[in-house]
């Protein structure tokens, strides 16, 4: 579909072959990259941060959705916009001064967006909703890869989409778990418009293949 964004997630690829994962990417119909930034604290794993990031970019010209599962995720803003990041990310659950959050990822020339647990309900975006540009709902636990979608989600989704009506808000909504080709049109449905796959695309036999079908699905 035209305004549908796929943001394959590079959480399940094969990290001994980055780059090869990348090139394959940006021949794919993949809108944005997917970037879990894990820290062992917020959440139970760790993944790869700034270096990484920095190496990344030199190889894709796609926008680069990082999403930030860290504690005191205002200390690093600065360095995930000189790493590459063009869409920042980050859990109400880790932000004591949201706003203030927000306000910093924009000063650094990114898009801000903020991510749901799958306990947190929509309504604590009310009051930051209007300054936002994604939210990104969880539809599993977020940490690790390959988990069972979370059914709940699509009434969230139906929540959210009200109140940006409600608040004259534009961000995007973004679902990050258990999307495949069969589930994807149901979160579409109900008001969704960016989609993370993670072992859908990468666990696949043709992953550029497996984009396509979730782009037309």
């Amino acid at each position: 579909m035209e305004n549908r964004i796929i943001s394959p997630s590079l959480l399940a690829a094969d990290f001994t072959n980055l780059q090869s994962e990348i090139e394959m990417l940006n021949k794919s119909d993949a809108d944005w990259l997917h970037l879990d930034i894990m820290d062992g604290v917020f959440v139970p794993n760790i993944t790869f941060g700034m270096p990484v990031i920095k190496q990344m970019r030199k190889h894709s010209d796609k926008i680069f959705d990082v999403h930030l599962m860290i504690v005191n995720p205002d200390r690093f803003v600065e360095d995930f916009a000189k790493a590459g990041a063009d869409i920042l990310v980050v859990h109400y659950e880790a932000c004591t001064h949201l706003h203030r959050t927000i306000q910093l990822i924009k000063q650094h020339g990114m898009k801000a967006g903020v991510s749901l647990n799958p306990h947190t309900p929509v309504s604590v975006l009310s009051e930051v909703l209007a300054d936002l540009d994604v939210v990104l709902i969880m539809s599993v636990n977020p940490g690790f890869g390959g988990q069972k979608f979370i059914e709940n989600t699509y009434s969230k989704i139906k929540e959210l989409a009200e109140l940006k009506k409600v608040k004259g808000s534009n961000a995007i909504i973004e679902i990050d778990g258990g999307v495949n080709t069969e589930i994807l049109p149901k979160l579409e449905k109900a008001g969704a418009q960016a989609f993370v796959a993670g072992s859908f695309v990468f666990n696949s036999s043709n992953p550029i293949e497996t984009i396509t079908d979730l782009k037309n699905c």
